[in-house]
């Protein structure tokens, strides 16, 4: 066979998946990749082994840079400089805003060309891009509830599906790496990316993690599919527990503590199989992350087991000097982060990484066995992808991109993800003849429903958003008739006609929360929510119409001073872009509510005490747990009625399992699903123990007055904890268990 044009790597690649196909056989062992990239490697010069560590941001190849052209056009000498020139190895981001996924299929076939037909060695790119609830930097792609929504569904398998359905969009745009999933613990809520999350507590942030890693790289992880996608844990490690909520600020956290939380999501990441992992930006206990061996090394790739490589994050390598001042110069700054372990420099818009790292290598003060170890690690898994095989896009994908299938489990997830946590009189579902005021800031906005991250960085640029799917008011007169729902949009200063117009109506929907925000622009001083909009609200209460809140925000901002008044509420998080079609089936009543809060919220701005707090937090009336509403919560149009808890043995000694069984009684007369919720308080501990923790969590769904019986699996592990020396430890002792309203005990010796 020969491959005129083609360079040699490229070519024996093609030689090697056909002989494959002809064995049978399409995915390569680990030690076939294992050697393919010790031969590549070999063949590399320094240049181009650094080239493989330096990740470039598409508008910096693009025309008009800096201010890029709309439409984005990519600039072929520039594209040459980078590529060719200075041997880049990996591309990232958007460049202006989200394109088709025949155009993204373009631009990476365009890059691509340049990479393998253009430079010496024909090393394909890795196109990483941030699609952190579905494809949200492709058009008419399934954009999905934000990573905190999808945590309240506390359902395992739909974020699995989100995961599967992301890795076929994002691949069928040509990218096969993701940056997601984010598993910093949301347990400081001022934090702006706090939606990014899947909420306060460990376990259940792992579970889903776990899940929706699998659905992107596959059970085992054949990220070389053409459906699926590497993907990347982040921000390891600490990031989303700053001091003062402001976002890349310091943390401060024991490092007992950063085991007993931190740790587990990114562990149950690790144990997924996940193949990359991105940065904490700012820094733990004073030492910022990207700089540290400890958590780089040692802690990773030694104690934790990570296999695939590291990059940074935006600008970071350049934020050792320029804000932390750990370095003198960018020199120093990236000497520090590659001895450190950082293998790709998210640069992110020029080439003095490539060119300072050369030098340092050339003289000896970074050696090329670190050099060596990193570009090992990219190639591997560009091996794994399949880029080597097969660089370009599939355009077979494209036709499924957006479709009605997606869409349904996309709807699926929002209708699940609604937390209903007050309704009064039982209000809720409403008579679809009812005579309904809609109003308020989120009302009739695509953009408050989907949040960051989407279609742009920020995702507020209302005019990109599809004219086909429907906001909060438009689902609600779908649901409820044209001449049943009348709109006023609240400009901030038309609160009397509102009013007026809400006299004579059955109820008024109120949609209050958050614009949209992403990171850094997202920061805020005081969780409470604006008072212009707390005005609206008590403007409202007093014409005696039944006001019902729809809370639309990333982070749970504080409305103790109107939730007495209102007669339902409904949290809606960031529900995506079905969210507007879910919010008007449950307050019909076509879907019975199922949401249950993944994390605590707050009654006021500084009462911030999480659910799995320690005795003394919650011992007087002084000092106690007394959330707006607790963790776990979320009401239902049914009732149901937990009964016969029981254990399978009284003492568990070392070595054994425990079994745990509760009926669960669907008590109402309508269909409902709900989340069985299994706490483990341990009594006495040599650290102070939390009331409880949560350990395991089954959803159900029941017919009316329909029973089952669901069982639970305790192991010695989920009695353990991190113990004074910073290691884990199980001591015996006496254990509670809790299920709904039901509490028993068990001794383990």
């Amino acid at each position: 066979m020969k491959c005129k044009g083609i360079p040699s790597i490229i070519c024996s690649s093609i030689m090697i998946i056909l002989l494959n196909v002809c064995s049978g056989s399409l995915i390569a062992s680990e030690n076939d990749i294992d050697n393919k990239v010790d031969e590549v490697l070999s063949r590399m010069t320094l240049e181009e082994k650094v080239g493989q560590m330096t990740q470039i941001s598409l508008e910096f190849i693009s025309k008009g840079y800096p201010n890029t052209e709309v439409p984005l056009t990519l600039d072929p000498e520039r594209m040459r400089k980078v590529i060719v020139d200075h041997h880049v190895g990996s591309i990232l981001n958007v460049g202006t805003h989200a394109h088709t996924a025949e155009r993204w299929q373009e631009i990476i076939t365009e890059l691509q060309n340049m990479a393998v037909t253009q430079s010496r060695l024909g090393i394909p790119i890795i196109y990483g891009i941030d699609a952190v609830h579905g494809a949200n930097y492709t058009k008419d792609a399934t954009l999905f509830p934000q990573s905190i929504a999808m945590a309240a569904t506390w359902n395992k398998d739909l974020s699995r599906q989100e995961g599967e359905i992301t890795a076929y969009e994002v691949r069928a745009s040509g990218i096969p790496w993701n940056f997601n999933p984010v598993l910093g613990m949301g347990r400081q809520p001022l934090w702006p990316r706090l939606w990014e999350t899947y909420g306060e507590d460990p376990y259940l942030a792992s579970v889903m993690g776990y899940e929706y890693i699998k659905g992107l790289e596959g059970e085992n992880n054949t990220i070389s599919q053409n459906n699926k996608v590497a993907a990347c844990m982040k921000h390891y490690l600490g990031y989303s527990f700053p001091l003062t909520g402001q976002d890349r600020t310091p943390a401060w956290i024991p490092e007992r503590m950063l085991r007993e939380y931190f740790i587990p999501p990114f562990q149950a990441a690790v144990d997924a199989g996940i193949s990359t992992v991105m940065v904490n930006s700012s820094e733990i206990n004073g030492v910022p992350v990207h700089s540290s061996p400890f958590y780089l090394k040692e802690l990773l790739f030694d104690e934790m087991g990570f296999e695939g490589f590291v990059v940074s994050d935006w600008l970071d390598i350049h934020n050792l000097y320029q804000r932390e001042k750990v370095a003198v110069d960018y020199r120093d700054a990236i000497k520090q982060a590659v001895m450190a372990g950082i293998d790709m420099s998210m640069v992110p818009l020029d080439l003095d990484f490539s060119t300072i790292l050369i030098d340092l290598v050339k003289k000896g003060e970074v050696p090329i066995s670190r050099i060596d170890e990193a570009v090992r690690r990219i190639l591997k898994v560009k091996f794994r992808i399949g880029l080597f095989d097969n660089p370009y896009p599939d355009p077979s994908l494209l036709s499924k991109v957006g479709c009605e299938k997606f869409s349904q489990v996309n709807r699926q997830a929002a209708r699940e993800a609604i937390t209903l946590l007050e309704n009064r009189d039982s209000l809720l579902p409403l008579n679809k003849n009812a005579r309904i005021l809609v109003t308020g800031p989120t009302a009739d906005k695509l953009s408050v429903l989907n949040g960051g991250w989407t279609i742009t960085w920020q995702g507020d640029q209302e005019k990109l958003y599809p004219q086909g799917k429907n906001t909060i008011f438009e689902a609600l007169v779908h649901t409820f008739g044209k001449q049943n729902v009348d709109y006023i949009e609240y400009s901030g200063d038309n609160t009397t006609q509102i009013v007026n117009e809400a006299k004579d109506k059955n109820a008024v929907i109120l949609c209050l929360g958050e614009q949209p925000y992403c990171e850094t622009p997202g920061n805020i001083k005081d969780l409470s929510l604006e008072q212009d909009q707390i005005k609206l609200a008590k403007a409202l209460y007093k014409t005696n119409v039944p006001v019902i809140l729809i809370l639309v925000e990333g982070r749970p901002r504080i409305i103790q001073e109107i939730e007495s008044s209102a007669r339902a509420i409904l949290l809606a998080y960031l529900p995506g872009m079905e969210g507007g079609n879910a919010i008007a089936e449950v307050i019909a009543g076509d879907f019975n509510p199922c949401g249950k809060l993944p994390l605590t919220y707050p009654r006021y701005p500084n009462d911030l005490t999480l659910y799995d707090h320690k005795v003394s937090e919650d011992i007087n009336e002084f000092c106690n747990y007394n959330p707006q509403w607790p963790f776990g919560y979320g009401l239902s149009y049914t009732t149901f009625e937990f009964s016969n808890l029981s254990l399978d043995k009284n003492i568990m000694h070392k070595g054994e399992e425990l079994k745990i069984s509760v009926t669960v009684k669907n008590t109402g007369k309508r269909r409902g699903m709900q989340v069985v919720q299994l706490y483990i308080g341990d009594r006495v501990a040599s650290v102070t123990p939390s009331h409880k923790r949560l350990k395991k969590f089954s959803k159900i769904d029941l017919e009316p007055g329909e029973s089952r019986q669901v069982t639970f699996l305790i192991q010695e592990k989920d009695l353990g904890f991190i113990g004074r020396d910073n290691k884990p430890i199980i001591e015996p002792g006496d254990f509670n268990v809790f299920i709904g309203d039901l509490q028993t005990s068990f001794t383990y010796k």
